[in-house]
């Protein structure tokens, strides 16, 4: 199915370049810098990050989410670890096995109605430390939002980071919708990450309106040692950094992130206020950032795709997930849900 210039809910993935961030890669493009990331466009961004994380955080460009959840991992894992994650998390279920591949892990998941952890729900796998025929826990990974939508606050987030320290486990967070969930809590960044005891972040913006380029950042001092090499190694080091750092830099202290996510929440909550509206519609997640999801007709999902395209989340029960973007207009929605509900009718 072809889905070209047609405007939907499917990702924010779909959504183009910020205006302010493409022009901040032409800005770059300009002369000769030295390659991978030892240049003025790095060290610039690298101190925006540091505002935003606090002073000791050190940040690490990639060039993918996935690379960039598999190297937060790979970082502090050995073959015989597990990670321990909701069963609807990227790691478990979007990125082709990659962390599997890479890091040679046993994936521990953990079923949750709204795609959080919870300490009792991983309290489970918190067994066979020391004992040679078990996986043994290194890592919890925490996704915000979630994959559902939903978000940690930093009080279940500190939870969580206080039950794997005391496990010595490492907290991992998939940030790659970081933006929306700070807009969501109406927090600093640092509120909820280093302050809430998370120690290593894949940090993303590519969902929320640059072009390429994620982030792997560590929150505590002498955790980044080696990872210059894990990233060599795991082919994420790009030659030509200056065009993912001068977005960041742009992205981080022209306050694209936060301009971004707002109006990306926002029409999830519009989305959210028309489509519940509509006999038949069922919405089954709390909308607390980009995403709403809901239960459809089964025979409307092809009708509505050809129009709107969108996935479907839950084939089972015909959940699907619409979300919108930094793009995202109020004609857009107002277009989808008059569509949806002639079709309801």
């Amino acid at each position: 199915m072809t889905t070209t210039g047609r405007r939907g809910f499917a990702s924010d993935n779909n959504a183009g370049i910020h205006p302010v961030l493409l022009e901040s890669i032409t800005a770059a493009n300009s002369g000769h810098v030295v390659a991978y990331g030892d240049d003025e466009y790095t060290h610039r961004a690298e101190k925006a990050f540091k505002d935003h994380f606090g002073s000791a955080a050190e940040v690490f460009f990639v060039l993918t989410g996935t690379g960039a959840n598999v190297l937060s991992l790979a970082s502090f894992t050995r073959s015989f670890n597990s990670v321990i994650c909701a069963e609807t998390a990227h790691i478990q279920v979007d990125e082709c096995g990659a962390p599997e591949k890479f890091t040679q892990c046993k994936m521990l998941p953990v079923a949750t109605p709204d795609g959080k952890l919870t300490v009792d729900g991983i309290r489970k796998h918190l067994h066979g430390f020391g004992f040679e025929h078990h996986a043994q826990p290194r890592v919890i990974s925490i996704s915000q939002p979630t994959e559902m939508g939903t978000v940690y606050t930093p009080s279940e987030i500190r939870s969580l980071a206080d039950l794997a320290h005391q496990n010595n486990m490492i907290l991992h967070m998939d940030g790659a919708r970081l933006a929306n969930a700070a807009v969501s809590l109406d927090l600093p960044f640092k509120a909820f990450t280093t302050d809430a005891g998370v120690d290593v972040l894949s940090f993303g913006g590519t969902k929320n309106g640059m072009l390429f380029g994620e982030s792997v950042v560590f929150l505590k001092p002498g955790m980044s040692a080696e990872f210059k090499y894990f990233r060599k190694q795991g082919m994420q080091l790009a030659s030509k950094m200056r065009y993912i750092s001068a977005q960041f830099e742009a992205y981080l202290t022209k306050e694209v992130w936060r301009t971004n996510a707002m109006h990306a929440n926002n029409m999830a909550r519009l989305l959210y206020e028309k489509t519940s509206s509509i006999p038949g519609v069922k919405i089954t997640q709390k909308v607390q950032a980009n995403a709403v999801f809901a239960i459809i007709p089964a025979h409307l999902v092809e009708t509505l795709q050809e129009k709107y395209f969108f996935y479907v989340w839950d084939e089972s029960i015909c959940e699907v997930r619409w979300m919108t973007s930094f793009d995202t207009t109020p004609g857009d929605i107002d277009g989808f849900t008059s569509f949806l509900a002639s079709k309801m009718s």
